[in-house]
C-alpha cells in the first residue's frame, strides 16, 4: 500500500484498482482483509474470522459494537469497552479467538483511540485505573506491543512529516536524533530494522558506494538492528577474491562492522527452487531470441515467438541451460510479466542465463548458469529478513519489478527506501573506466590519492567521521546532483584541524636566508616552546629549533624593505636591518606582533632540520561533467600529480603514517611515508581544505583542490 497524507479529505479512503474507493477506516480492513484472504495466506481468514459462519458472526457484532462506541464521548466510550471486554477476556487473550487476533480486537483498540504510542497509552491507563480492570489491561498489553499494531502505526505517524512514533519511554530516550539530512525510516520499529549492504565483488569500493554502505549501517545502528554484508555473486565472469576481500578492509577503514557476511551464491540451490516455482506457474519461459533482437522487441513491446511455450518445454529447456552443455547456452529464463508496460522493466525481464566458461571464485564450477541480480535480489532480501532495502533513484523503475517477484513468489515484502546516488565533478565512477586508468597506468594502483575509491580518498586524507557526517547529510535527498568536491574536503577540513598539530617547512629550492644578528649560534642549540595546536594547549607541546640563521620562503621575502619589522611564526618579532647583499635583522624581545604585517613561517638553517616530498593532486578528469556521447579518454588531464622538495622542523621525523598536520600557512598534510633517512624523506600528501585558493600565497604547482 502506498499511504498519502491529504488533508483535503475528510475521510480515511482506499483506492480500489477498479478506479473506484473504499471510505472508512473499518470498511478499509475489511477489505484488505478480503483481498488477503484470496491470496495464498490465511492471514486475511482468520482475521475475518474463516470459513465459520459463528466466528465470522461474532466478529461482525464487536465491529458494529465498536463503530456504535465510537459516537460516544472519550470517558463512557472507554468505561463501555471496559466492562465488555473484562467479562470476554476473563478466559480468554483475544475478543472473538481463542488463538489469534481479528478485526473484532482491531475495531475495538480503535474505538480506544489506538493506543499504542507511550503517552496514549500512559493516558488510557490512567483512566482505566481504580477498577478491576485487568482483562482489558492485559489485552491492551498484547495489541500495543504485537510487531504489525506497532509497524502500522510508525507508518501512521510517518506519513505527514518526518516524525517517529514513540512506543516506549526507555526506548525513545535511546534512539538518538536523527542526523540533519536524514529520514526517519518508513515503518521502522526499534530492534526489528534489517539493513543490508549488497556489493558486487567486481571491484574497489569508490566513494558513491560510501554513501550506501554508510546510510545502511546508520539506520541499522539508529534502530539497534542488524546490518547484512551480502556479497552478490551472481556473476563470475567479473567477481574475484582479490576485491571481495578489498571490500571487506574498505569497510573497515570506514568504520563499518556489519553483523554478518553473506553471499547470494550460498543460496544458488534455493533461488533455482523459486525459478522453478515461477515456470510451473506459468510465470516465466525460456528464449534463445538473440540479445539485441530481443532489446528491441522489449523497447518495441513486442512479444517472444517463446513466450506462450508450455510449462513441460520451459522446464526442460531450463534445465538444459543449467545442465552447461553447448546447445544451452543460447537459452534464457525470462520472466512472464507484462509487454505492454509502460515501464521497461516489467517486460518480460532476464532472469537465469548459462555462463559455463567462467569458474565461479568461491563455488567453482558447480552451476554452470546464474541467477541475475533482478531475480536473486528480492529473494535473498525476503529469505534473510531484510526489512528496508535502500536502493538508488536508478533503480525506480525496478522497484515495481523487484515486489512482482517478492508477491508472485509469495515472499515476505521488503520495504523499499530509496536515495540519491552521489556523483563528483571532474569525476568517473564507473568500474570500467576506472580499471581504463589503473591499466593503462594514469595511476599507481586502486589505492591512488587521485582516485574516488574509498582507500584513495582515505589516503589522500579524508577523515572518516566527515566522510559519514558528509554522505548522511546528503542521505534524504533523491535529487541525482553533481557534487562539488570542495563541499566534501571543506567537512573534512572542520574535523581534521581539530587535531592537526602545527608544524613549518620551506621550499628547498625557492627559500632565502636571513641572518638574526643577535640570534643563538648553532652550537647552543636554542629552543623555543610552542603549542602543537594553537587552538588547543591539550594536544601538547613541541619545540621549534631556534638559530642565528633562518630559511624564509622566496615568495614571503619579496618586497621586504629595510627598517620594517616581521614576525617569525613562534619565536617573535624582527626588525630588518638589511636587504641588499643578504636579509639581516635583529630580533626583538619585545617586538609588537600586531604591528607588523607579515607574519612569516620559517626553518633554523640547520644540518636535523626533515627532509620532505610534498606531493600535490589533480582531478583525472579535465570536462566538470561527462555526457553519454562523451569519451572520457578523451577528456584526461594530462599533470595530475606534482611534488616538491622541501626543509622541515626536525619534528616531523617523529610522524607515523596516516598521521595529519598543518604545515602553517601551507595547508594540511597526511603522511604517506614517515621519514626513514637522507635517501628516504618524509612523504606528505597534500589535502584539499575546500577553498579555491591556497591559505597563503604559498601557491603550489597545480589548482588548489
Amino acid at each position: 500500500l502506498n499511504l498519502v497524507s491529504d488533508h483535503t479529505r475528510p475521510n480515511s479512503a482506499l483506492g480500489l484498482p477498479s478506479g473506484g474507493e473504499v471510505v472508512g477506516d473499518l470498511a478499509m480492513a475489511r477489505y484488505i482483509a478480503r483481498t488477503w484472504s484470496s491470496s495464498q495466506s490465511n492471514m486475511g481468514q482468520l482475521i475475518l474470522g474463516a470459513d465459520d459462519a459463528s466466528s465470522q458472526s461474532a466478529i461482525d457484532q464487536f465491529v458494529d459494537y465498536a463503530l456504535i462506541m465510537s459516537k460516544k464521548d472519550e470517558a463512557s466510550r472507554i468505561k463501555g469497552i471496559a466492562m465488555t471486554l473484562n467479562r470476554i477476556l476473563v478466559n480468554q487473550t483475544f475478543v472473538a479467538s481463542a488463538t489469534s487476533i481479528t478485526l473484532a480486537d482491531i475495531a475495538l483498540y480503535a474505538g480506544l483511540g489506538f493506543p499504542s504510542q507511550h503517552a496514549a497509552k500512559v493516558a488510557l491507563n490512567k483512566a482505566l485505573s481504580g477498577g478491576n480492570n485487568n482483562g482489558i489491561l492485559r489485552w491492551l498489553n498484547v495489541l500495543t506491543s504485537h510487531p504489525a499494531i506497532r509497524q502500522a502505526t510508525q507508518l501512521a505517524v510517518g506519513i505527514t512529516g518526518n516524525d517517529e512514533a514513540v512506543f516506549d519511554e526507555d526506548e525513545y530516550t535511546k534512539l538518538e536524533p536523527l542526523v540533519a539530512g536524514m529520514n526517519a525510516l518508513e515503518g521502522a520499529t526499534p530492534g526489528q530494522v534489517v539493513t543490508r549492504f549488497p556489493p558486487e565483488p567486481s571491484g574497489y569500493l569508490h566513494v558513491g558506494h560510501a554513501k550506501a554502505c554508510l546510510l545502511n549501517d546508520y539506520y541499522a545502528r539508529r534502530y539497534r538492528g542488524r546490518l547484512i554484508l551480502r556479497f552478490d555473486d551472481t556473476n563470475p565472469s567479473k567477481e574475484k577474491e582479490e576485491y571481495q576481500a578489498s571490500i571487506i578492509e574498505d569497510l573497515a577503514k570506514l568504520g563499518v562492522k556489519p553483523d554478518v557476511v553473506t553471499f547470494t551464491s550460498d543460496y544458488f540451490p534455493t533461488i533455482r527452487g523459486y525459478a522453478e516455482r515461477l515456470i510451473e506457474a506459468g510465470n516465466a519461459f525460456m528464449d534463445d531470441t538473440p540479445q539485441e533482437q530481443m532489446q528491441q522487441e522489449r523497447m518495441d513491446r513486442v512479444e517472444s515467438v517463446h513466450r506462450n511455450q508450455t510449462v513441460k518445454e520451459t522446464m526442460d529447456k531450463f534445465k538444459l541451460m543449467c545442465s552447461g552443455k553447448a546447445e544451452g547456452a543460447k537459452w534464457c529464463l525470462r520472466a512472464k510479466i507484462d509487454m505492454s508496460s509502460v515501464n521497461g522493466t516489467m517486460r518480460d525481464p532476464v532472469l537465469f542465463r548459462q555462463n559455463a566458461a567462467t569458474a565461479h571464485h568461491r563455488s567453482g564450477t558447480m552451476y554452470k548458469a546464474y541467477p541475475t541480480y533482478d531475480l536473486a535480489c528480492p529473494i535473498v532480501d525476503s529469505l534473510e529478513g531484510v526489512t528496508h532495502a535502500l536502493r538508488t533513484t536508478e533503480y525506480n523503475d525496478r522497484d515495481e519489478q523487484y515486489r512482482w517477484i517478492q508477491k508472485t513468489l509469495d515472499l515476505r515484502p521488503t520495504r523499499i527506501h530509496s536515495f540519491a546516488r552521489m556523483n563528483f565533478m571532474y569525476t568517473v565512477l564507473s568500474k570500467r573506466k576506472l580499471t581504463w586508468f589503473v591499466e593503462n597506468g594514469y595511476v599507481t594502483g586502486w589505492d591512488d590519492a587521485r582516485f574516488p575509491t574509498v582507500r584513495g580518498v582515505v589516503r589522500r586524507g579524508i577523515d572518516i567521521g566527515s566522510l559519514r557526517n558528509f554522505m548522511c547529510s546528503q542521505g534524504a535527498s533523491r535529487r541525482v546532483v553533481n557534487m562539488e568536491w570542495n563541499k566534501f574536503w571543506a567537512e573534512n577540513k572542520q574535523e581534521i584541524d581539530k587535531r592537526a598539530k602545527r608544524f613549518m617547512a620551506i621550499d628547498k629550492e625557492n627559500h632565502v636566508k636571513l641572518t638574526v644578528t643577535n640570534g643563538p649560534d648553532v652550537e647552543t642549540r636554542s629552543f623555543a616552546s610552542a603549542d602543537c595546536h594553537p587552538k588547543d594547549p591539550s594536544i601538547g607541546k613541541r619545540i621549534v629549533r631556534l638559530a642565528k640563521e633562518v630559511l624564509l620562503e622566496a615568495v614571503d621575502a619579496d618586497g621586504i624593505v629595510e627598517g620594517e619589522e616581521i614576525v617569525l611564526m613562534r619565536w617573535g618579532v624582527v626588525k630588518i636591518t638589511k636587504v641588499d647583499g643578504g636579509l639581516e635583522g635583529t630580533y626583538l624581545p619585545d617586538g609588537d606582533f600586531k604591528a607588523a604585517k607579515r607574519k612569516l613561517s620559517w626553518i633554523a638553517s640547520v644540518a636535523e632540520n626533515t627532509p620532505c616530498v610534498l606531493t600535490e593532486f589533480d582531478n583525472l578528469i579535465i570536462k566538470e561533467k561527462l555526457e553519454e556521447d562523451d569519451k572520457f579518454e578523451d577528456n584526461i588531464n594530462p599533470d595530475t600529480l606534482a611534488t616538491s622538495d622541501a626543509i622541515g622542523d626536525a619534528g616531523l621525523k617523529a610522524l607515523k603514517e596516516n598521521d595529519i598536520i598543518q604545515l602553517e600557512r601551507r595547508g594540511y598534510y597526511r603522511v604517506d611515508r614517515p621519514y626513514v633517512n637522507e635517501t628516504k624523506p618524509l612523504i606528505l600528501y597534500m589535502i584539499p581544505d575546500g577553498k579555491a585558493k591556497a591559505m597563503s600565497g604559498l601557491k603550489g604547482k597545480l589548482a588548489h583542490r
